[in-house]
């Protein structure tokens, strides 16, 4: 090779490489939804709780056992009176019973006979609240605040519940309510799934806590599926959108190898009148969504648009299978309104910040709980993730960014042409489909920080549970990250 060639191919090669190294071009402007994130704004109450967690702890069992009968009695007639009567979303009655059970959790941490009936009792109030929410206004401030303080917040009282009974003492399964379908049916881990079955999830990901955490009502879940039996076999199989291959049907058995820290499993209440006209709707929704899935590719959609189905989310796909048989799920719909989350959620390609958000859809009370798997190691780690997620997106409100390598931008770019390649012949390669080069870079950053920052809470709540003998509730994790992010700034 002449040396006009050389010089030829290395200033070729120079180009290329300055070409991988530019900077992408400015991101769209996004807007954020109207509003404010939901906020407690009740830590004095979790200190109070904390320290009577404290003080139960130094009393022996029979001590308590009248305190806990009265109070139980109390928190039994309260949701007697819930679940005859009909009051409105700003009923005062809702806040006692839920003063009484935070109230009572920490006697029953500490002395835990009694904990199964006082479980019972929190699914009666949640119960209560979702039936008597079917003639509250959707889209009310009142109806989404009393929702998710019943909802998401009993579920919390339940859960620091749990995290400080013994190891195996509380139960994996919730059965859930009683909620009869026509549709196939396959039992599966405890629960009978019925086809049209709603799958919501969270995973093990530290995106999945900022799918779950990210929208003005931070809650527990990531992810949403379909299940579908299929008439030829009677097998059960999952339909859902994933972010590295779009729209795909999965075996019920990888689904369930899939890392994941709990399933909640929901399904249209008996009584709906569209069920009532057609007791095969769940089911042929879910034959619908797998027709789709079979009969063309459907990309992910990153930009959470629930109203272009040429591209899918996963609370795209059933919302969409769903809405074709005449059912409109999510009738309140998710508003991402704090600064911070909607310019990382943007790193990430997403353009819509009033949409659907997978755990916003346990507040639709034209749907019933059937089950629930959780268990103490996986809880705990939710927990934890929650808790660093909300002290990261403190952080980006406050200002920080998400960063990347940037010596790594033209690996990552050759990868993404390569994936592109891969996704012309139908494959997929290490970038997914609509992802840029730079998304991938800042999704490691921010798993790579997210992964540091739990590793830290981890070790910090292993010394506070040594010290003071029992694990750290919610409120003592979010303050171990909050520290722990404030010293890698």
């Amino acid at each position: 090779m002449t040396k006009t060639k050389k010089y030829i191919l290395l200033a070729l090669g120079l180009v290329i490489l300055v070409l991988l190294y530019l900077p992408d071009a400015p991101a769209p402007q996004v807007t954020p939804a109207k509003g404010a994130p939901f906020a407690w704004n009740r830590d004095q109450l979790w200190s109070h709780l904390e320290k009577r967690l404290q003080w139960a702890r130094s009393k022996p069992c029979p001590e308590l056992e009248a305190a806990i009968s009265q109070e139980m009695a109390t928190l039994e007639g309260l949701v007697q009176d819930l679940e005859g009567g009909a009051y409105g979303a700003a009923h005062a009655v809702w806040d006692q019973a839920e003063f009484k059970t935070m109230s009572l959790a920490p006697l029953l941490a500490a002395c835990p006979r009694r904990s199964p009936e006082f479980s019972k009792a929190l699914h009666r109030l949640r119960q209560a609240a979702r039936k008597q929410a079917r003639d509250w206004p959707p889209q009310a401030p009142s109806t989404r605040d009393r929702l998710y303080r019943l909802l998401y917040g009993q579920r919390c009282v339940l859960e620091e519940l749990m995290l400080q009974l013994p190891v195996g003492s509380a139960p994996a399964l919730d059965a859930g309510e009683e909620s009869p379908s026509a549709a196939p049916a396959l039992k599966v881990r405890g629960v009978t799934l019925h086809s049209g079955d709603i799958l919501v999830s969270r995973g093990g990901a530290p995106t999945s806590a900022l799918i779950a955490r990210g929208s003005d009502y931070p809650g527990n879940f990531s992810h949403v599926a379909l299940f579908y039996v299929t008439p030829q076999t009677g097998k059960g199989l999952i339909i859902e959108a994933l972010i590295e291959y779009g729209v795909v049907i999965t075996p019920l058995e990888d689904y369930f190898k899939d890392k994941k820290l709990r399933i909640l499993v929901l399904r249209l209440r008996p009584g709906l009148p569209a069920l009532a006209a057609n007791p095969q709707l769940a089911h042929e929704a879910a034959q619908g969504a797998y027709k789709q899935a079979t009969s063309r590719h459907i990309p992910y959609d990153f930009a959470m648009d629930y109203q272009n189905h040429e591209q899918m989310f996963c609370s795209e796909v059933v919302y969409a299978a769903y809405k074709a048989k005449g059912v409109e799920l999510w009738p309140a719909l998710s508003h991402i309104s704090a600064p911070g989350t909607v310019a990382w959620l943007a790193d990430f390609g997403v353009r819509h910040f009033i949409t659907q958000c997978p755990a916003d859809l346990e507040y639709d009370p034209s749907l019933a709980v059937a089950g629930e798997w959780r268990d103490f190691k996986t809880l705990f780690k939710d927990h934890v993730d929650n808790a660093v997620t909300d002290a990261m997106l403190e952080s980006a409100d406050k200002g920080m960014a998400m960063d990347y390598n940037w010596l790594l931008l033209a690996p990552a770019r050759l990868a993404k042409a390569y994936s592109m390649l891969k996704n012309l012949f139908g494959a997929y390669g290490p970038v997914p489909e609509g992802m840029p080069a730079t998304a991938a870079l800042k999704n490691l950053w921010y798993s790579a920080r997210h992964k540091a920052l739990a590793k830290e809470v981890l070790t910090r709540a292993d010394e506070f549970k040594k010290q003071k003998g029992y694990t750290p509730p919610y409120w003592e994790l979010l303050a171990m990250a909050r520290r722990a992010d404030a010293q890698r700034h």
